[in-house]
């Protein structure tokens, strides 16, 4: 199962400050108790929550910038794509790293990201899941995104996309559930996300 999903920055666009990593959008699919007590107070349990995905965002990015400057192929040398291009995912930058328990979360979990230009995209799972699923699914929302909601264009706020986010979401993790997609099913899904936001 999906533990949650979230959208971060990890390189400044052109013309924008350097600056910490911002986790931009986040969904928490299966929330747990955060220590063996849980938190009682529901202020705390939102920030401990909070606390926990900008962890998880932080390790991603890490992980994105040290896959680039492995590959010898600084992000500079990507330019950003024009609106209506289609952006190719085959060649951006994943990985997978295990956050053992108690950093941040109560139980070992695996958490799968993806960078594409100044944004990285991360799913947080069971330690047990299907990883070549949880990859699929990744780039498929991913790819959905990018092209729906134009997140590389210049002045676009993944926050004021929420809503379209979430239908993208329930279309491809329905409940934090990975989804077995071949070619057709994909091709169907993606068909439901265009019709779902009138495109």
């Amino acid at each position: 199962m999906v533990h949650a999903f979230l959208i971060h920055t990890v390189h400044c666009r052109p013309g924008d400050e350097a600056g910490p990593c911002r986790v931009l959008y986040s969904r928490v699919f299966s929330p747990e108790g955060l220590d063996k007590g849980g938190c009682r107070d529901v202020e705390k349990e939102r920030l401990c929550r909070k606390e926990q995905i900008l962890a998880v965002a932080r390790q991603a990015e890490s992980a994105c910038k040290f896959s680039q400057q492995a590959s010898g192929k600084p992000a500079s040398d990507h330019p950003l794509p024009l609106p209506d291009d289609s952006v190719s995912l085959q060649d951006a930058p994943w990985g997978v790293f295990r956050l053992l328990r108690g950093d941040p979360f109560c139980e070992d979990k695996t958490v799968l990201w993806l960078g594409v230009h100044s944004l990285g995209f991360a799913l947080v799972c069971d330690p047990h899941e299907n990883l070549m699923l949880a990859e699929s699914a990744l780039r498929l929302v991913a790819k959905l995104l990018l092209e729906h909601l134009k997140l590389l264009s210049s002045g676009s706020d993944v926050v004021l996309k929420a809503d379209k986010t979430e239908v993208i979401l329930g279309r491809l993790l329905p409940h934090g559930q990975l989804l077995f997609l071949n070619d057709q099913f994909a091709r169907g899904l993606e068909r439901e996300v265009a019709a779902a936001l009138g495109k």
